[in-house]
């Protein structure tokens, strides 16, 4: 008789044993789809973090210009880059808003009409902020000022007069997204029309003491850098900001500063709190999933092999008498391994229907035991992730059986007979 044939009959006349080992598998697969699972998603989630979140560098020094900025900005290493040129602007037919606490007795003096000028550039009325990627901001990146009206400020602005008011600002001045303002330098000599491409609300309140009118976090006025600078403010920013995906490429673009700014005359400061926060967790989740994958594999072999020698000593007299018959040693060990074999695939198949919530449960379980608690990776299965636990299952097949079955090489038929025990 085929011993495939064989095999599928004791597997029907030995049910108690055929749904054990089925259970056993069936454990197995769970477990191994879940993890494969779990490691996929954290991967993806990983990867999500480093694009979405990286790591920022902040870069400050007498050298930086908006024209060196842009240079370290062009470097492989920089997924984006945004220099930050301030100055106090006074505004054309606008008028700021100011504190609604008494000024004090020793204040500069300061006027409330917007068109006049003082010689103290911080009662001019307006912050304007030179930048590239308002979305690179730590307010807008944090998603505590958010854009309510037009669009963000990106990088094909860069030769455009546009700017981003705050909400409160635009609501007294009864502006709106598309309408035009005019801003001037802190001299009052230059003069330029800026459009507005969008409003934002920033929730934080007003001091609680005075403030000059551009110090109000609703007079921050943000326009691309090079207009900025064309209206009277220089080239050098106060600091550059450049996101890279990963610490480890900050030591590298330290060099590269090194070499563009030239010496080590700048500050280099690399931030990566953040990135830390949101993919540290999904490293040990990962991790742990990887282990898991081992110690599964591992204590599978090692169940399924003590099985199937138990059953090899249990079926002697069956061995025997096949031996007997003129049964090829290597076709029992066949026969053994297909037995085993055959409930691979339905216990995968029973698996892949409960694998996906077991790896969810555990991502949130492991997920919600860091100090800074990560999003919950999105568990997707694919078929390669079948694939895997399907080899690996073989895998395990193989060991259990082919190990264990080297006993079968040893035994003869007629002592297995005639043996009285």
């Amino acid at each position: 008789m085929n011993f495939v044939k064989r095999a599928a009959l004791s597997l029907v006349a030995r049910r108690a044993k055929t749904a054990l080992l089925l259970g056993i598998f069936l454990v197995i697969c769970t477990l191994l789809l879940g993890g494969f699972l779990l490691q996929g998603a954290t991967s993806r989630q990983e990867a999500e973090a480093q694009r979405r979140i990286g790591v920022d560098v902040t870069v400050r020094g007498d050298r930086l210009t908006l024209a060196t900025a842009a240079a370290l900005g062009s470097s492989p290493l920089v997924e984006r880059y945004n220099p930050l040129l301030r100055g106090a602007a006074k505004p054309s037919g606008l008028t700021p808003l100011t504190s609604d606490v008494p000024k004090p007795d020793d204040a500069k003096p300061d006027d409330a009409k917007p068109d006049d000028a003082t010689d103290d550039p911080g009662h001019n009325g307006l912050m304007l902020n030179g930048i590239r990627d308002s979305e690179m901001l730590l307010d807008f990146a944090s998603g505590r000022s958010r854009i309510v009206a037009g669009r963000a400020l990106t990088e094909k602005d860069a030769g455009r007069r546009v700017v981003l008011l705050e909400r409160r600002l635009a609501d007294k001045n009864e502006l709106k997204a598309g309408d035009t303002v005019g801003l001037r330098s802190s001299d009052g000599r230059r003069t330029e029309t800026f459009e507005i491409i969008g409003l934002y609300e920033d929730p934080r309140p007003d001091p609680s003491q005075w403030v000059a009118p551009s110090e109000l976090i609703a007079n921050q006025v943000y326009a691309p850098a090079p207009a900025v600078s064309a209206l009277g403010f220089g080239t050098k920013p106060s600091t550059a900001v450049f996101k890279i995906g990963s610490p480890e490429r900050a030591e590298r673009l330290h060099a590269e500063a090194a070499r563009v700014l030239g010496g080590d005359g700048f500050r280099f400061d690399v931030n990566d709190k953040a990135f830390r926060d949101q993919v540290l967790p999904l490293r040990r989740v990962g991790a742990f999933a990887g282990s898991l994958l081992w110690l599964i594999a591992l204590s599978g072999a090692v169940i399924l092999g003590l099985i199937v020698l138990l059953t090899i000593k249990e079926r002697r007299d069956e061995l025997g008498m096949l031996l007997a018959l003129g049964e090829k040693k290597w076709k029992l060990i066949a026969q053994h391994t297909v037995e085993v074999t055959a409930l691979l695939l339905p216990a995968l198949a029973v698996a892949a229907l409960g694998a996906q919530s077991f790896a969810e449960e555990a991502g949130e379980t492991l997920l919600a035991r860091e100090e800074h608690t990560a999003s919950l990776p999105e568990v997707r299965m694919e078929a390669a992730d079948l694939g895997r636990v399907a080899g690996i299952g073989l895998g395990i097949s193989l060991v259990a059986t082919v190990v264990p079955g080297v006993g079968i090489l040893r035994l003869h038929p007629r002592s297995i007979l005639t043996d009285t025990e």
